[in-house]
């Protein structure tokens, strides 16, 4: 399946908008796509036809649970995943009967015929050829008003190891510099960026290849978490039942898919400087500031006769890439069970916790101490070891029904006796850690027998303790203890930090009060959050937080049945919090962009007029563009 055959597909069922008019790669085509990403469900795809370049762009293409399993050629995630683990069983069961053994034949048979082919000849991504290339021809996104410029935003980059050969796909945003230049934002845990270290141990320069469009099944597989040394061709032949054709490059020693739209033919030259690249507005729904990386050159540019574009934009949740990482957690899941965690029920990221924030997890339990075992079986799985909050359960609860979720956690929790602390790599784009790419992480094991309820008319904390604790504190803005009432013992405060340790002042206070002896977890906003707003509060919790710093466990205190978590999730300051890296704005579009958007809806024949999600958190931005001036 080609590009222009999904969005034939994608148009056949009603999951494709076109915009006929101009519409700006800078800053206009974002807030247009932002829109409609947000809306349930994930919205439709677009197809900008009149982008300035004689090129369409397609946007939020795998941007909802349908065009997923359109991608997939109508099967859905969960399908794919009772099919791998059927493979998995069949091929690594354990029989002495010859029978058996000789059924695995021919599985394995068709799955030698799932391995990519290379093709003799030039592909239809090499219709067109330009030797003299410039980037300057392509609609490529200025996607949010602090980004450092232009960025390609859905690369397939392929890479190969210099010593093995193995070739690896990867997606690296790459920030356009000038017509043959752009940044490789190769994170220090990818195989691109182990690969670009071979090459620089051994003083050469290294191939790369960037594909655009082509099978959507490509994209996909180039953010799946496969094991290093697994090719990502293989899962797109599995998935398609058919191996991935690849021609050769033309001025470069690497295969490309036949049936891309647009490849990108260069090279890296290790021994050059590094370069500064940034600031992006990244999936973590903050600015990632400036950081040095790699020069990516261009040597050549070649294309189908009629290509289209595709991007995506990131941000403040929920993206596209929500329903990329749904599809994940769904595929994998039998993976997980098979190789590594065998109790494994279930396991869940809600877009909220933008991938590595927060993970839940059912699992079925035998023994004592299960729970916190598969807390470290999971920080040591491959991309699971950036996870900041990781709570597991046992199997009586459904981890998608957060306000059940939130209550058996209540019931079953003393922060004081099941919780996991640890230290350990976190993302780089991780902005709340005091040293970069490393940070604590906090596991709760909701496995345990219950504890006392906390139900019934003793969790409504009376009326004169709020009264007082907010005359004595004219800091605190706002408390929300509504969940108490639903049998949730979570307390929300929002606050002013005008000063050193007032986070720390109030928690000591709380915690020593009896009145608030049925909070158990407490959590600390800035003043302009709206407490009653739970996946923003949520998003930030997993967003602002750095375990080892910003999470207090206290032991019960005097009179006091639990123990008590306190997380604060405030803005960290080199006044209030001795904190010495910037700290990122979250990602909002700026208002020109949003007016102009406004004033010419109606041309883009979308339907009915949307408001712009960044309104809601114009609020949070603070002055000094992508990273807040302290």
């Amino acid at each position: 399946m080609n590009l222009k055959v999904f969005l034939r597909k994608l148009e056949k069922d009603g999951e494709l908008l076109r915009v006929l008019t101009s519409a700006d790669p800078e800053l206009e085509i974002t807030e247009i796509a932002d829109r409609i990403s947000k809306q349930p469900g994930g919205g439709k795809a677009l197809l900008f036809e009149n982008t300035g370049k004689g090129i369409p762009l397609l946007i939020n293409a795998l941007g909802s649970k349908t065009r997923i399993s359109i991608a997939f050629g109508g099967r859905s995630p969960e399908s794919l995943a009772t099919e791998i683990g059927s493979l998995i069983t069949t091929i690594t069961g354990q029989s002495n009967r010859l029978a058996s053994k000789l059924q695995k034949v021919p599985l394995l048979g068709k799955a030698a015929r799932w391995m990519p082919k290379h093709k003799r000849g030039r592909g239809k991504c090499q219709d067109v050829i330009i030797h003299n290339p410039d980037l300057g021809m392509l609609p490529i996104l200025t996607c949010w008003p602090h980004d450092g410029g232009p960025f390609i935003t859905l690369p397939l980059v392929h890479t190969k190891d210099p010593v093995t050969e193995q070739p690896n796909l990867g997606m690296y945003r790459m920030q356009v510099f000038d017509r043959t230049t752009t940044g490789m934002h190769w994170h220090m845990h990818k195989t691109g960026a182990r690969h670009y270290r071979e090459y620089q141990r051994l003083g050469k320069i290294m191939p790369v290849a960037v594909a655009l469009g082509g099978d959507p099944v490509y994209t996909y597989c180039a953010t799946a978490p496969l094991p290093d040394g697994i090719d990502e061709y293989l899962l797109a032949g599995f998935i398609r039942k058919k191996p991935v054709k690849l021609v050769k490059c033309l001025t470069q020693d690497l295969w490309v898919p036949s049936d891309a739209d647009i490849i990108l033919e260069g090279y890296v030259n290790p021994s050059e400087p590094l370069v500064t690249e940034g600031p992006f507005g990244d999936h973590t729904g903050f600015y990632s500031l400036q950081d040095q990386y790699p020069q990516f050159h261009l040597t050549a540019i070649t294309h189908r006769k009629k290509p289209v574009y595709p991007a995506t934009i990131v941000g403040i949740p929920p993206q596209e890439d929500a329903w990329i990482a749904w599809a994940t957690e769904r595929i994998f899941e039998p993976l997980m069970r098979f190789s590594m965690l065998p109790e494994l029920a279930e396991i869940h990221l809600p877009v909220a916790g933008v991938a590595h924030n927060l993970v839940l997890a059912r699992v079925n339990t035998d023994y004592p101490g299960q729970g916190r075992k598969v807390l470290h079986t999971l920080w040591g799985a491959g991309q699971m070891m950036f996870t900041k909050f990781l709570v597991i359960t046992g199997t009586d609860v459904r981890l998608n029904n957060y306000a059940e979720l939130a209550r058996y956690i209540s019931r079953r929790v003393d922060p004081a006796k099941h919780l996991e602390r640890a230290t350990g790599p976190l993302d780089v784009l991780d902005h709340a850690s005091r040293i970069p790419a490393v940070g604590g992480k906090i596991g709760l094991d909701a496995t345990g027998l219950e504890l006392e309820g906390i139900e019934g008319e003793n969790q409504v904390v009376p009326f004169e303790a709020l009264a007082a604790i907010r005359s004595c504190h004219p800091e605190i803005k706002d408390i929300n203890l509504d969940l108490l009432g639903k049998g949730i013992a979570v307390g929300l405060v929002a606050i002013q930090k005008s000063r050193q340790s007032v986070v720390q002042d109030l928690i000591g206070e709380i915690n020593r009060n009896q009145a608030f002896s049925s909070v158990r977890f407490w959590f600390f906003f800035d003043e302009f959050v709206n407490l009653k707003a739970y996946q923003q509060v949520v998003w930030l919790i997993g967003s602002n937080t750095d375990p080892d710093h910003d999470v207090t466990i206290w032991k019960p205190a005097e009179g006091h049945l639990y123990g008590v978590m306190c997380v604060d999730a405030t803005i960290k300051t080199k006044v209030c919090d001795a904190f010495n890296r910037p700290w990122p704005n979250p990602v909002v579009m700026d208002l020109p962009t949003i007016h102009k958007v406004d004033r010419r809806w109606r041309e883009y024949k979308l339907g009915k007029p949307l408001p712009s999600p960044s309104l809601v958190y114009r609020e949070f931005e603070r002055p000094g563009g992508a990273a807040i001036v302290q």
